[in-house]
């Protein structure tokens, strides 16, 4: 965890590089509305990620004290290879997280992007509950807990860098280390590049065990999933295919395809349900991104709130130690509503005004009866005091009414 917010500084210059070289060399990888979203999902993975690490840490720590063979020394090589024996177990960890229903539910979120930039790195489950057992023989090998959470962290570091379109194939390196070029084909939704390319680190898995496939020039990948979420909510991004998963085990007839929904290969479905609830089948050739347009105004207002958002879930990852469980729990919530606020905003939802409104004054309020360092304090102050001054705007964006004079056309 603290490798990974040590590198958070890095990561966002990165992102500020990536945006410079869009400008210069005038691409359109970027959408305002993708990128926010892909950010919260961030966030939240982040946050929930806390409070849910518990158990499985946890679990590796008993099995590690209880049934570990070996007594590893503390040394470079123990090192080494614990992170590579980290990326062989995270390909077929990733690997089924494609290929298995219930894992997918988990993982979808970081491919539902239309989008491939650094910020799609950052898009992060929330959902993820069972990974830790693809892991497990690790500890029985020796490798202490704090390793696990060192080499993990490592390794989600490095696939930061490969979340971009701005980097060519680069020769001998795609035939050991995921790269840029191997990695965009894992996020395309193209035929030829489904389920393709699971290496963390290491691309030699893929080449290993059958699953590579390089890019083609005559081929460009096509972002996203092929039942797109259609959405800027984070929480809808982590729950869109539980959902659908809950639903189809619950109308189908039979008991063993109530539990085969679950388990069996990704997009199956009863038969049952499949005709009595067809899915749209989807075209590529006349595949449209999901888009709402925003004025300046707006775009403006959801970057300041994420910023917000951003600048709270620091302080709170910051001062774990400190926090009592209610502040904790209420820290978490708040910053979950704040998400999900912004991204209702981002698709014009009239309720987001209300939300927005109730956030701004409530944090307002909270500002002056909490105890928080000076420079806080006047930064959230400042933040929330713009977005009050803007909310009206966004308001006549959203409803196509001014708030005070009534529709804009009658002026």
């Amino acid at each position: 965890m603290t490798i990974i917010l040590w590198a958070i500084p890095f990561f966002f210059l990165l992102i500020s590089i990536e945006l410079i070289a869009e400008k210069v060399k005038g691409t359109a990888y970027y959408r305002v509305n993708d990128a926010i979203n892909s950010l919260t999902v961030g966030v939240l993975s982040r946050v929930t990620g806390i409070l849910k690490a518990l158990v499985p840490l946890t679990i590796y720590a008993v099995a590690y004290e209880y049934i570990a063979l070996f007594t590893l020394p503390d040394s470079m090589w123990t090192w080494v290879a614990a992170f590579i024996i980290y990326d062989f177990f995270y390909y077929w960890n990733h690997r089924y997280g494609h290929e298995v229903s219930l894992f997918w539910a988990a993982h979808v979120v970081h491919h539902s992007s239309e989008e491939y930039n650094l910020t799609t790195a950052l898009r992060q489950t929330s959902g993820s509950f069972f990974s830790w057992i693809f892991y497990l023989p690790m500890a029985l090998v020796g490798f202490t807990p704090e390793t696990l959470l060192a080499v993990a962290a490592l390794n989600l570091v490095y696939q930061f860098w490969v979340h971009t379109r701005h980097v060519p194939k680069l020769g001998w390196f795609e035939y050991v280390f995921v790269s840029p070029s191997n990695h965009r084909v894992h996020h395309a939704q193209n035929d030829i590049y489904l389920d393709r390319n699971y290496g963390g680190v290491f691309i030699v898995w893929d080449r290993l065990f059958g699953t590579f496939q390089e890019e083609l020039d005559h081929e460009p990948p096509i972002y996203g999933v092929r039942k797109a979420l259609k959405s800027w909510d984070p929480v809808w991004a982590n729950l869109q295919v539980y959902s659908q998963l809950m639903k189809d085990s619950w109308r189908t007839k039979r008991w063993s395809d109530k539990c085969k929904v679950w388990f069996g290969r990704t997009g199956w479905r009863p038969a049952d349900v499949s005709e009595a609830y067809p899915l749209a089948r989807v075209n590529l050739a006349t595949f449209k991104k999901f888009d709402v347009q925003l004025s300046m105004t707006t775009k403006v207002y959801c970057l300041l709130q994420h910023s917000v958002t951003v600048l709270i879930a620091l302080m709170f990852m910051l001062n774990l130690d400190t926090l009592t469980n209610s502040s904790l729990w209420g820290l978490s919530a708040f910053i979950i509503f704040s998400a999900v606020s912004v991204g209702l905003v981002m698709e014009k939802r009239p309720v987001s005004f209300y939300f927005e409104l109730i956030k701004n004054i409530g944090l307002i309020v909270g500002l002056l009866v909490l105890s928080l360092p000076s420079w806080l304090t006047i930064a959230l102050f400042f933040g929330t005091s713009v977005s009050m001054c803007l909310l009206h705007r966004v308001y006549r964006d959203i409803h196509g009414t001014d708030l005070v004079e009534g529709p804009i056309a009658s002026q």
